[in-house]
């Protein structure tokens, strides 16, 4: 579990980017912070694992201050996976997947060949192991870069914006490998994104954020979509607009879901019994 408690941060210019944050991240499930542009979410993310430090305040893992473990260990045990994979250009994917681990001492052999192992689990080929980055796909990176989050086995995943640089066929599929990882590795998953679609998909708990990280509102997706806490919420979520505004409308054929603009998203069909 991890704990924020009257969490603030304010930059050397001023800025107050987070402003007396409390949250807490239950264990095992995925947490997503969504918000937009500049509301401090992607400082929070990165306050975990102390490559932001609060200016106030205290964030604990299992009730342990993060403050008192040295950066540079508490960073390898967490597991990272930020926009455009960030992979070491001049290293193979094998490589690249086993450098925690061989920075906490594993054998290279081993740590290669828990690489191979991983390349498995996110769906690429083990043919692929001994090329560089800029001979894949960008989705085939980003799978390299979950692979590599997930290398020294952490209990802690942190995603910033994964999925935001591919393309939308693309992102549908790495959403989808997310959902059956997590199903099957159980990990306490803190996912950052802007797009409350893939917020309310991917998320156990959803965080809607306003600027300076104030909690518009949280709770699962089923919760915010029923009964969104504020005006602004509302707006965000688009609850009154787009694919959420649904209504239901006859045909000569049976009942249908419409969205706003009017468009068939569905059938509505009675459960027998």
């Amino acid at each position: 579990m991890i704990e924020f408690r009257n969490v603030t941060k304010q930059f050397p210019d001023g800025t107050r980017a987070v402003r007396d944050f409390n949250l807490v991240i239950p264990a095992h499930k995925t947490t997503v912070f969504v918000g937009s542009s500049g509301c401090g979410k992607t400082t929070l993310l990165r306050m975990i694992n102390r490559m932001v430090d609060a200016t106030s305040g205290a964030i604990e893992i299992d009730g342990v201050d993060i403050a008192s473990r040295p950066a540079v260990a508490l960073r390898r045990s967490i597991g990272y996976v930020m926009q455009n994979a960030g992979l070491l250009p001049h290293q193979s994917v094998e490589d690249n997947i086993a450098t925690v681990p061989v920075l906490q001492g594993i054998k290279k052999r081993d740590a290669r060949a828990r690489a191979r192992e991983l390349m498995r689990t996110v769906g690429l080929d083990e043919s692929l192991a001994r090329r560089y980055p800029g001979q894949l796909s960008g989705g085939q990176q980003q799978r390299v870069g979950v692979a590599r989050g997930l290398a020294a086995d952490p209990n802690i995943l942190l995603m910033d914006e994964p999925f935001g640089a591919v393309d939308p066929i693309v992102r549908a599929e790495l959403q989808q490998e997310l959902i059956r990882l997590q199903s099957e590795i159980g990990k306490t998953i803190v996912f950052v994104t802007h797009d409350v679609d893939e917020a309310f998909l991917l998320g156990d708990q959803v965080v809607i954020l306003e600027v300076g990280a104030q909690i518009a509102q949280v709770g699962s997706p089923s919760e915010i979509i029923e009964a969104p806490a504020s005006d602004f919420v509302a707006t965000f979520i688009g609850a009154e607009r787009g694919s959420r505004a649904l209504r239901l409308k006859k045909t000569a054929r049976g009942t249908v879901v419409v969205d706003a603009q009017g468009r068939t998203q569905g059938a509505l069909v009675e459960e027998p019994g």
